[in-house]
């Protein structure tokens, strides 16, 4: 007896018998498909339960924007520790050392250039730990972006903001894309 084309889903299943109404456990141990037409779509981002999910797009902005503003951070870094060298070099210089309102200048500014170093490294440290938290998700992670994000967007407003406007636009955008509901669910996700 045939049963036709195994995989018309409007054709009789294979394992059943004409007249039942109850499926029938395959080979397998996997019951037939129920009802009639073709299978069920996923849901929207969330593919099929136990596979992986695709990392929204707005998270792989904000993940390079993070790379960037860690190059960046790296760069103000580095003109930091040679603004700290040029303090150091004219501190040397004998002609300026008899000066007292130049000692107390250049003691005011080493300190102000040591803790710019620090903060520098520890927005550096944080673009970094961001950008590799984007992969991992979890929802610490995105409560943290978003903090780190609205620290550099502070930060970038007040004392230097002509200078520092790339960094001012980049956080926005990293806050943005992180905060939206399709960041929300990346970071929502059962992680494996």
């Amino acid at each position: 007896m045939s049963f036709g084309d195994p995989n018309n889903p409007y054709g009789q299943q294979q394992g059943q018998q004409p007249g039942y109404g109850h499926p029938q456990q395959s080979p397998q141990g996997v019951p037939p498909q129920q009802g009639y037409g073709y299978p069920a779509a996923p849901a929207y981002g969330g593919g099929y339960p136990g596979a992986p999910m695709e990392m929204p797009g707005g998270v792989k902005a904000a993940r390079v924007m993070l790379w960037v503003i860690a190059g960046l951070q790296v760069i103000g870094l580095a003109l930091l520790v040679l603004g700290l060298a040029a303090v150091q070099k004219l501190k040397d210089d004998p002609s300026l050392k008899a000066d007292s309102n130049f000692d107390a200048v250049t003691k005011f500014g080493t300190g102000m250039i040591y803790a710019l170093i620090v903060l520098a490294i520890l927005f550096l440290a944080g673009a970094i730990w961001g950008a590799i938290q984007c992969g991992k998700g979890g929802s610490g992670a995105r409560v943290g972006l978003i903090v780190l994000s609205s620290l550099t967007i502070v930060f970038s407003l007040y004392p230097w903001f002509p200078l520092s406007l790339i960094h001012l636009v980049l956080a926005i955008l990293v806050l943005v894309f992180v905060a939206k509901s399709d960041g929300a669910a990346w970071f929502k996700r059962p992680r494996v």
